[in-house]
Parts: structure tokens; sequence; C-alpha cells
């Protein structure tokens, strides 16, 4: 690899070769030690072509999942059956995955601008700003840009745009796979919401079972279904479409509330 080769978006491949494989050692054991990261589907993973895939997944922390997610892909590219044992995937990850992520996020500190050059697509958020409820309109560079990076490899989408369950998927992702015509990859996972604090860099809890289940891409008519229609596909795929509610064990829920009770006392306390 020449050492100054860019991606599409002005990264140094040999830097951030270097900053997924220092990350991957640093937070392998978070999944694969503190606590056990259960995989399903990673025959799918390596059936994918390099470039044109889009993941759409629940969203649990702000960088927990996604991490998780790097860690999974390059282990089953690696040759890994539903494993990331054996952390040697990472000397040769894949450069062109991309997450999609707030702007604001990934400027906030030092780690997150790091957490960002690794492969982050920043957009602006167009319903929520600084923790304020906001209304404005779409950046047509943040749409181009998603398209530049699923014409490089794979994306990495969390159509909820929060991590608060069971809340609706915002359209805009039905509108880029109508756009770009990607393969759609849905991936549903859990645990992460009991092992890590909100922002997924610190354990919260050992011992916990998580799991990353990757499924089938989904089949889509991308010149005559309408937005609703992907929606309600991707909502039923990642199982958050309201229905799912009826399912849910009662503990759960209750588990849920108590903890976004502490969360926003917290918040008003600081």
């Amino acid at each position: 690899m020449p050492i100054l080769k860019r991606n599409p978006f002005g990264h140094i491949l040999f830097l951030k070769v270097w900053l997924i494989r220092i990350l991957g050692l640093m937070t392998h054991q978070r999944y694969k030690g503190f606590n056990t990261l259960e995989i399903d589907g990673s025959e799918i993973i390596r059936d994918l072509p390099g470039t044109g895939v889009l993941f759409v997944s629940n969203h649990q922390t702000y960088f927990a999942d996604v991490v998780a997610m790097f860690h999974v892909f390059n282990a089953s590219l690696s040759g890994r059956i539903d494993s990331i044992k054996n952390v040697g995937y990472l000397w040769n990850p894949k450069l062109n995955i991309y997450y999609v992520a707030a702007a604001e996020t990934m400027k906030k500190s030092l780690l997150t601008k790091i957490l960002a050059y690794v492969g982050s697509i920043s957009i602006e958020r167009t319903w929520r700003a600084e923790g304020q409820e906001v209304n404005r309109q779409v950046k047509m560079s943040d749409i181009s840009n998603i398209g530049k990076a699923l014409n490089d490899g794979w994306v990495i989408t969390f159509p909820q745009g929060t991590t608060t369950p069971w809340k609706p998927l915002r359209k805009g992702t039905a509108h880029i796979i109508k756009k770009y015509k990607p393969i759609v990859v849905p991936v549903v996972i859990d645990g992460f919401r009991r092992s890590f604090d909100k922002k997924g860099l610190h354990v919260k809890k050992k011992g916990i079972l998580q799991s990353m289940v990757i499924k089938e891409p989904l089949e889509i008519d991308y010149e005559n279904e309408t937005v609703e229609s992907i929606i309600e596909k991707l909502e039923y795929a990642i199982e958050q479409h309201p229905s799912f509610l009826k399912v849910i064990p009662q503990e759960e829920l209750l588990a849920y509330e108590e903890a976004n009770k502490q969360r926003k006392w917290r918040k008003k306390k600081a």
C-alpha cells in the first residue's frame, strides 16, 4: 500500500489501517472477555460484494455498536465463523467500511475525531442539534457523501437516529436506498445497552451476553416501492416495528424506563 494513498474522503489509508489495528486491540476484550458477543450470519458477510452494501441496524450506544460491527465484519471476511476469536484479522482490515454519524458528536473530543477518521460519514441531523429539537433542510452534500461511500465500499447506518428503542425510522434512509440502490443488509443487536454507558466508551457491566444477528439482504423494488413501504420493511427487519412492543417482556420494558428516568435525573442535576 502506498503510504500516502487516500480514500475518496481524503483519509490516508496507511494511517487508517493502523488506527483500526490499535483501536481494535484496545476494544477486543469488550466483546470477547469482559462480555461475550454471540454472532449469527457471518457467512452472509463473506458472500457480499466489496462495494454498494448498506447495513441497517437498531442502535443501542453511540460507538460500541459500530465498533463491534468493525470486529465482526473483518473477522468474518478473514474466515471466522460467527466468532471474533484471535485478533489476527485486524492486521489486514477492510478499509472501505463507513458509518453514518452526527457531525456534532464526531467533533466533541480527540477520541471522537479519531473514530471519525476511521470511517465516519458525518452528517448534520435535521431533527436535533445540541440536545434541542430543530427543523432544518437536509444538506445535499451529506446525501452525496453517503453515495460516495457506497460507491467505494460498505456503509453502516442506524436509521432511527437515536439510541432510544422503538422510535420511528427516519425517511432519509429510504430515500438513500431508492436513490443509490444498494444491497440492504439488516443487522439486529442486543445487550450493548446493558454492557456499556450510552456513549459506548465505558464498560458499565461485565458478564453480559451481547448478540449480533446479520440477516439476509432485503428484496426491494427500488423503482416501484414507496418510501413508506421501504421504511416498514426496514422496521420489521431490524425488529423495531411497533408491533414488536407486544412481545417484549414486561420486565425489560420496566428496566429500560427506569434507566431512562435515571439518565434524565442525572442530566437535570448536571
